[in-house]
């Protein structure tokens, strides 16, 4: 009769320790959140000064720098599609203390593109929150006078026979790249990749003639697209964008599901504790919710997110097969 009494003891008093541990779990968890940070930080870019990225990075980092009251340093490493950067920050302590500005090119193309890549997006990263989103913009050199629709210009394609035509990105696995080869593939069509070494200098070549056409980021397009010296055709998101609402999507234009866009959004090491990651989310979301922050992004041709953690590792867990089985189907390769 002792005996089942004495087992009952036993488990009731591992009960109690499972729940003490718990607790202390959960406290010491509140307690770091609270202490965090008692530094500055730094937010890793993979691209250059002065762009997209850069720009991102630079703002929500010194809004983050006024709820945090720590500094956050924004480190640019640019080079391989932003893998370097990434890789530099999977390598770095879990702490929280320093933070990755990823794209989709470099967190769910490149894995792709690059199987030997040295780290793992699902695997190497927490996914902290999503920024920003942006369309591109598929635009032509008005000197091809009959071509004022992606049909129109998808036709004149077919009819130059395969590789004849060329089109201009900003760099090999870009987003700018990856549209130009969907619409290849959906136009039934090879054509020649001309990659460059930014943006500004496909662009540049598209307006002088050399290349008939690019997908082109939205804000700096748009300009062009004002002045008369680019022919917009159609937008890459599934909806009209509020910038250039007189300007079709893709899908509407006969291209079914046709979607790439340019987002950034923040990661930290994988293992980086969970009330940390929630703390660093937080300090986003509220820099993402003032009104100075969302007219400056909007400036630059961006959509706020400000997704929190759990919803930005949903995304980056359903983009990452998605891309995979698109690049796989096209066959993109690495050049």
């Amino acid at each position: 009769m002792k005996k089942p009494c004495t087992t009952a003891r036993r488990m009731a008093r591992g009960l109690g320790a499972v729940g003490l541990a718990a607790a202390l779990l959960g406290a010491s968890g509140a307690a770091l959140a609270e202490a965090f940070p008692s530094k500055p930080l730094r937010m890793v870019v993979g691209f250059a000064p002065g762009g997209g990225a850069d720009i991102v990075a630079r703002l929500i980092g010194a809004k983050m720098a006024e709820n945090l009251g720590q500094q956050v340093v924004v480190e640019n490493r640019a080079g391989a599609t932003g893998t370097i950067a990434a890789d530099n920050v999977a390598r770095s302590p879990a702490d929280g203390y320093s933070l990755f500005l990823g794209s989709q090119s470099t967190m769910v193309v490149a894995p792709s593109l690059f199987p030997t890549l040295p780290f793992k997006p699902e695997k190497d990263f927490a996914p902290v929150s999503q920024v920003v989103t942006m369309p591109l913009i598929l635009v032509v050199n008005p000197a091809l006078a009959d071509v004022g629709t992606a049909q129109e210009l998808a036709d004149y394609i077919r009819k130059r026979g395969d590789a004849a035509v060329s089109y201009a990105s900003s760099g090999q696995g870009g987003p700018q790249h990856i549209a130009g080869e969907l619409y290849a593939h959906m136009v039934g069509a090879k054509v020649t990749h001309v990659p460059y070494k930014g943006e500004s200098a496909a662009i540049a070549d598209v307006l002088g003639g050399h290349v008939p056409y690019m997908f082109a980021n939205l804000p700096v397009a748009l300009p062009h697209i004002a002045s008369g010296k680019l022919r917009p055709l159609a937008i890459t998101s599934l909806k009209r964008d509020p910038k250039a609402p007189g300007i079709p999507t893709l899908a509407e234009s006969g291209f079914k599901d046709f979607e790439v866009s340019t987002w950034y959004g923040v990661f930290a090491p994988a293992a980086t504790p969970r009330p940390v990651v929630d703390r660093l989310s937080q300090s986003i979301r509220a820099a993402l919710d003032q009104g100075d922050t969302q007219a400056r992004l909007s400036e630059q041709g961006f959509t706020v997110v400000g997704s929190d953690a759990e919803a930005f590792s949903r995304f980056v867990g359903a983009e990452l097969p998605r891309w995979s089985v698109v690049i796989r189907d096209i066959g993109i390769k690495p050049e």
